[in-house]
């Protein structure tokens, strides 16, 4: 029931190219080709997104010109319709002078054309692959690059709908990041080396910025809560939660009133903590001295987090904001993104557990997700509420950004969720299967350096992660225990 705090979006642009010297040779060639332009902007539109149509560029000068036009409208894509034959003069301003990832559209609108009746007008009205290697070639020699092309037909062309789909949600990930204000507060869980981040190479890599929070920002915040608030919020986590009896694992209870209470208020505050300072994401980790309203405060968060994941604000925990990173782009790929690392393996089937003690993304649970009190929090100070549910069966992807030696690196695996019990533990955990075996999967994606952390979500999406990389510049793996791509 939970809604996202903001669409997901993107400002697409739009251009077809074209050889100005047809339109005086073939009368009615230029209409024809802008309507099938018209039909095919439609189509980008039924993806969500703003779509800029600069419409035909049939010269040199018309590329300059449009080029001044894109560089003011804050572009996340450029799509290129191959209309009909162009000179590459047309589109190597545009290739050179915009800093955003360019695909090549070439749909052509005849599957066949009637070879009873061809004649070269029809052919120029379907000539949409003719200059795709010249503009290709043109990318090489600039040291530019065409980021993809996308070859079909206009109608009926579901594979190339796919493809065009995938890109825009690609646009939505690049959008959302472009000053993407991701927190960090805390610090670092003492001995967990792989979580360290230094935020100015984080801004550098992804374009984002790191407000650096205090404890303290999100206490004076609390204290201005009221009770109506905390009452408001404890409806909306009855509705969304199941609070069953503890079942196996002595550390569980059903959740209590105090709990329950103390859960909804700091929700309200966390609410208050992305308002106030206009927050994408935050990753923190804060212990405090016992007793003390910072410790209590910081390790009730789960439920607030998860369900703010929910909304599309991405919440880490234990100060992980590589981690955060990979679930605001599975959060804006609409495919979930739920904090996550291995738990033990079921050699007897062959599957291995994937969960966390929170914050997850309660939007990709199969059932209502459930709350239980927990009389301590393994590795961690605090007791409270958590939150715990399987994702949905079928295709899961995972994504890990860790750091090499020599940057950041996407760590990319995909794997199928099946149904099961899983510990009543007031974790999350995914019965998570892998090619060939477990065992297999789990020992290639660890020799590729991860960190144990990644975001874990629904569907197979491993090459758009691939292709959001390669737009980065971000090095890149998708694990196959037989190989790598």
């Amino acid at each position: 029931m939970l809604q996202r705090l903001k669409a997901r979006t993107a400002n697409i642009g739009f251009f077809a190219v074209g050889h100005a010297v047809y339109w005086d040779q073939f009368e009615g060639l230029l209409e024809q080709l802008m309507g099938y332009h018209s039909e095919l902007r439609e189509l980008l539109e039924n993806n969500e997104v703003v779509v800029k149509d600069y419409g035909m560029i049939d010269t040199s000068e018309g590329g300059y010109a449009a080029l001044e036009q894109m560089r003011g409208d804050g572009l996340d894509l450029l799509f290129c319709n191959m209309i009909t034959y162009a000179t590459s003069s047309t589109f190597a301003p545009i290739l050179r002078g915009m800093d955003v990832p360019i695909v090549l559209l070439a749909l052509q609108p005849l599957e066949a054309m009637d070879y009873t009746k061809a004649s070269t007008y029809m052919q120029l009205a379907n000539d949409n692959i003719c200059s795709v290697p010249e503009f290709t070639n043109v990318a090489v020699r600039m040291g530019k690059k065409v980021d993809d092309i996308i070859i079909g037909t206009l109608y009926n062309d579901t594979e190339a709908q796919e493809e065009i789909k995938s890109w825009c949600d690609i646009a939505k990930v690049l959008h959302d990041l472009k000053g993407a204000r991701l927190a960090l507060m805390g610090h670092v869980l003492e001995a967990m080396y792989d979580m360290h981040a230094d935020p100015t190479a984080i801004s550098a890599a992804f374009g984002v910025h790191v407000p650096l929070l205090e404890i303290d920002d999100v206490v004076r915040l609390y204290e201005t809560v009221t009770e109506s608030e905390i009452a408001v919020m404890k409806e909306k986590i009855v509705q969304e939660f199941d609070m069953p009896n503890p079942v196996s694992d002595p550390v569980t209870m059903k959740l209590s009133e105090a709990d329950l209470q103390q859960a909804a208020h700091s929700a309200v505050a966390l609410n208050k903590l992305v308002e106030a300072y206009n927050l994408t994401g935050l990753a923190y980790y804060y212990e405090g001295l016992e007793g003390s309203l910072q410790r209590r405060i910081a390790s009730s968060f789960i439920v607030g987090n998860s369900m703010l994941n929910a909304q599309g604000v991405p919440m880490c925990g234990e100060y992980d904001i590589k981690t955060l990173l990979a679930m605001l782009i599975m959060d804006r790929l609409d495919i979930g993104g739920s904090f996550a690392e291995f738990h033990p393996f079921d050699f007897k089937e062959n599957f291995i557990l994937v969960g966390h003690d929170g914050p997850h993304h309660i939007a990709i649970a199969d059932s209502k997700p459930i709350l239980r009190s927990l009389v301590k929090y393994h590795g961690k100070p605090g007791s409270g509420a958590s939150v715990e549910f399987k994702i949905k069966e079928g295709p899961i992807t995972m994504l890990g950004i860790t750091q090499t030696e020599k940057g950041f690196k996407f760590v990319i695996g995909e794997g199928m969720s099946r149904k099961g019990a899983i510990p009543p533990t007031g974790n999350t955990n995914t019965r998570g299967f892998f090619e060939p075996n477990a065992k297999a999967f789990v020992k290639a994606w660890a020799m590729e350096g991860p960190t144990h952390h990644f975001a874990l979500g629904i569907g197979h999406h491993a090459q758009t992660l691939h292709k959001i990389a390669g737009v980065l510049g971000i090095e890149s793996v998708i694990v196959k225990p037989s190989g790598r791509e």
